[in-house]
């Protein structure tokens, strides 16, 4: 069985790579330490099909070391003590590099063998993850070890390795293989910076068009045909998915539409259907609130509309609702106000409750000052009168600071017209 082409077309040296020039140009940290040709213990941190096992592989060659790789959804302590066994021996002259892919997999007692290992020196360790890894990977590996965030792959730096496979597939096939240019640029754009995914789509292109006269034209629309959806990275358990999250209510909380329907669309592409509500409606609370109370039961109507027609259509309502969102002033008075009270309350002040709020109206015989003492705003004028609603520990304390919106600074104003009147 032939294997994938993104392994048959694994880059050997690192000018060969494409991708992730903030580390391996020349003069940037992670190349310099290759070269030194004394190496440290590392973790490759970033997406997938970006280079950190086409690295890990050009790594252990350039330093002469026997390359065992592992996959932490896999392996087991057995693998990696098998591996430790072929220490000072023909097969493992240099010492070994594991290179331990997905190690947020490993549970910690795996990880703590691993590290035991690592401290002895008897393997060098470049662990990977599509995780954060100061989240998925145990304290003591990352204080041995340096991390690296390796980034997706631009569309401009992946098309040089699409035209690169299509040329290979040329050699291997013993056809000549014409690719259009935007059907190079569309497998690069269309990729989300996955170089694998690149070289996978290169060879569905050519398998599934037939030669005419020798030749193997691949035509733009062949590319889209066979790239449809490909281009979204989303794992509804992963960072991509908080990542998504965050930015979809980030841009709302920035009044960018443009930004904001572009997560809601990368969302609903996905199928995340109540996750796209759920952040529109804590969005439409916590960030517009007071400034423009009714947007809330509004967006609230419009989640419910999402929900009664469901996906495709529900993208309707909802991006009606996170432009409405976008567009509305913005205010995070009440939600400030509530962490505030809530901070009092975890430090201990409360206190009783005002008598005049108790909810009873007898007392008892030991009380010399009996009464409720209540006063029923609705019996003053303007339905308000001053009376003490706190604790007496936080009497005249203030949560609530109104914000410069129209609809604050109306009420506000009524407010105070009230309140300073004897």
């Amino acid at each position: 069985m032939k294997a994938p082409l993104a392994e048959r077309i694994r880059p050997k040296t690192i000018d060969d790579m494409v991708g992730q020039r903030h580390l391996l140009a020349p003069g940037m940290a992670l190349r310099a330490i290759i070269e030194s040709g004394e190496l440290p213990n590392l973790v490759f941190y970033g997406p997938s099909g970006v280079g950190k096992t086409t690295l890990a592989a050009i790594i252990a060659a350039k330093t002469n070391r026997k390359f065992h790789k592992l996959n932490g959804t896999t392996a087991s302590t057995a693998d990696i003590k098998a591996i430790v066994a072929e220490l000072d021996t023909f097969a493992a002259p240099n010492g070994v590099l594991l290179y331990l892919d997905e190690i947020q997999y490993f549970n910690k007692k795996q990880q703590q063998t691993l590290l035991d290992f690592i401290e002895r020196g008897e393997i060098t360790l470049i662990a990977s993850t599509t995780e954060n890894p100061y989240f998925y990977i145990h304290n003591a590996i990352l204080s041995r070890s340096t991390v690296f965030e390796f980034k997706s792959v631009t569309a401009e730096e992946i098309i040089p390795a699409v035209e690169r496979a299509f040329r290979f597939l040329e050699t291997e096939r013993g056809v000549t293989i014409r690719a259009d240019e935007l059907a190079v640029r569309h497998i690069a754009i269309s990729c989300g910076g996955d170089v694998r995914k690149a070289m996978n789509a290169c060879e569905l292109c050519v398998l599934s068009t037939v030669a005419e006269d020798g030749v193997l034209t691949v035509t733009a629309e062949k590319a889209k045909e066979l790239t449809q959806k490909s281009s979204m990275k989303y794992d509804k358990d992963g960072d991509e998915h908080y990542d998504i999250l965050s930015a979809f209510q980030k841009s709302m909380r920035g009044s960018d539409p443009n930004a904001a329907l572009h997560y809601l669309a990368r969302l609903l592409e996905a199928g995340d259907l109540p996750s796209a509500m759920r952040r529109l409606m804590v969005c439409a609370c916590e960030d517009v609130g007071l400034a423009y109370p009714m947007i809330i039961p509004i967006v609230k109507a419009a989640c419910d509309a999402a929900l009664m027609v469901g996906l495709p259509e529900a993208r309707i309502p909802l991006a009606d609702a996170v432009v409405l969102v976008c567009n509305s002033p913005k205010s995070n008075s009440a939600y400030l106000a509530y962490d505030a009270a809530a901070a009092d309350l975890r430090k201990g002040k409360s206190g009783p409750i005002p008598r005049q709020l108790q909810n009873k109206h007898y007392d008892g015989e030991d009380n010399a000052h009996k009464g409720q003492f209540y006063l029923y705003p609705h019996d003053f004028p303007h339905h308000y009168t001053p009376q003490q609603y706190l604790p007496d520990v936080l009497k005249d304390t203030v949560y609530y600071v109104p914000q410069e919106n129209k609809t604050e600074q109306a009420a506000k104003a009524y407010w105070d017209a009230i309140k300073s009147k004897p």
